[in-house]
This record gives C-alpha cells, sequence and structure tokens, in this order.
C-alpha cells in the first residue's frame, strides 16, 4: 500500500522510526520535521520508488505536506499514468 510505503519511509528517514509522534495527518513542515532539503529527499523518494515525475508545480503543501496528502498524490499520478 503506498500510504505504508510512505510512512515507513518518513519514519526511517526524519522521525528515526519514532512512530508514537506520527499522525499521517500531521503537518510535516509545520511541525518541522521536514525542511526544504528533507522535501527535495521526498520527492526523490516518490520519484525513484514510484516511478513518477513529481513537476515544479506539483510541489506544494497540498500534494507533500503529510503522509496521507503524499500517498493520494502519488495514488493521483499513478492513476493519471496508468491511463
Amino acid at each position: 500500500m503506498v500510504r505504508d510505503e510512505v510512512k515507513k519511509f518518513i519514519l526511517e528517514k526524519f522521525l528515526f522510526n519514532c512512530s508514537d509522534q506520527l499522525d499521517d495527518d500531521m503537518s510535516l513542515i509545520e511541525t518541522n520535521t521536514v525542511d526544504s532539503v528533507g522535501m527535495l529527499e521526498i520527492v526523490s523518494f516518490i520519484e525513484n520508488n514510484f516511478k513518477i515525475k513529481v513537476e515544479d508545480e506539483e510541489l506544494t503543501a497540498e500534494n507533500l505536506d503529510s503522509i496521507n496528502r503524499i500517498a493520494r498524490f502519488i495514488e493521483r499520478k499513478l492513476e493519471a499514468q496508468a491511463k
């Protein structure tokens, strides 16, 4: 499941497996979990693991600011790619 893969990546990369700090709707930016460099790491993770291109205009909090938002973004991109 996409959400599980995203959550695992965020936990390992930014929270060092401390899952009690992570809610799937929690803002990664507002809680300072991820900074601008971290956002680039998330984009790289998305592109490498799901084989989709994240366009510059898609680099928004609406797409990338929580685990659930990232998962929905990936799922939308994968659906569009399959058509």
